[in-house]
């Protein structure tokens, strides 16, 4: 069998402390994240980054990689080979107005802040300058989120939980450790853009892997042959264990972080050859 692709997340997944390819969980120097990419490189794998970063921060990242494809703010936009998609159904950018400002003309966000005071709030700086999703942080439940969102008429919206954040980004009293939230087009997903770009690419599910650390990752699992939850990922929702242990194609890595995935990536290619 001819593996083709890894689509991996970024933050807490492939990148360690301060977002760095370089620092583990810990801090410390790694070169294990980057042997990683060389071993993909060198069995001619494509790395797909997916992540709820904005358009720009992704293709950076992206760039240096140097890899011509990734997926931007949950799912919501894929970039394969410089044409760019929107993932998000019938809310498409439109009369010079981007998909963010329709759902903030919706009144949605605004809905989430007033209900959720005290548990929920902007997940400034990075809710600036967004094209589609709106990011929050706090610690609410998001399947009651979800309800009270479709039953005041906003169906077509969901909120994503995209994982714990580091307690320090909020002055919040949570009574658990905060989470970063999109709200985004119920259209979107990180496991529709992976399916997007293997329907683009002609990837057959099972020549592909897919990596990550939050629920909205593990998603994943569903489209790809193989899938790997980096160590941390259970560490900040214990929760995920058991999501995790139903699932036959998922399996959870010894290592953290950059290092995990390192993991995921030599083992799949390993063991792919027996």
């Amino acid at each position: 069998m001819t593996l083709r692709a890894v689509y991996t997340d970024l933050d807490g997944t492939l990148l360690g402390r301060g977002a760095s390819l370089f620092r583990d969980g810990e801090g410390n120097f790694t070169l294990l994240p980057a042997r990683a990419l060389e071993a993909c490189h060198r069995a001619g794998l494509e790395v797909v980054i997916k992540s709820g970063r904005r358009r720009a921060q992704v293709k950076e990242d992206a760039r240096l990689l140097g890899q011509t494809s990734y997926i931007f703010e949950v799912g919501s936009g894929m970039v394969i080979d410089g044409e760019e998609t929107f993932l998000t159904g019938e809310l498409q950018p439109r009369d010079g107005k981007t998909i963010h400002a329709q759902v903030e003309e919706s009144g949605a966000p605004a809905l989430l802040l007033e209900r959720n005071r005290g548990r929920l709030e902007p997940h400034a700086p990075w809710h600036r300058d967004r094209e589609v999703s709106h990011l929050f942080r706090g610690l609410v439940d998001v399947d009651g989120v979800n309800a009270a969102l479709a039953e005041d008429g906003h169906g077509g919206l969901r909120l994503v939980d995209n994982g714990t954040i580091p307690p320090h980004e909020t002055q919040l009293d949570l009574p658990g450790p905060p989470h970063a939230y999109h709200l985004i087009p119920a259209a979107a997903s990180k496991a529709g853009a992976v399916m997007a770009h293997m329907r683009a690419r002609g990837y057959a599910r099972e020549q592909c892997l897919g990596v990550g650390d939050s629920r909205e990752d593990l998603g994943v699992s569903r489209c790809v042959g193989r899938f790997f939850l980096v160590a941390n990922a259970l560490e900040k929702d214990p929760e995920l264990h058991s999501e995790a242990a139903a699932m036959a194609n998922v399996e959870v890595t010894e290592a953290s972080h950059g290092e995990g995935f390192y993991e995921a990536v030599v083992r799949w290619l390993a063991e792919s050859r027996v």
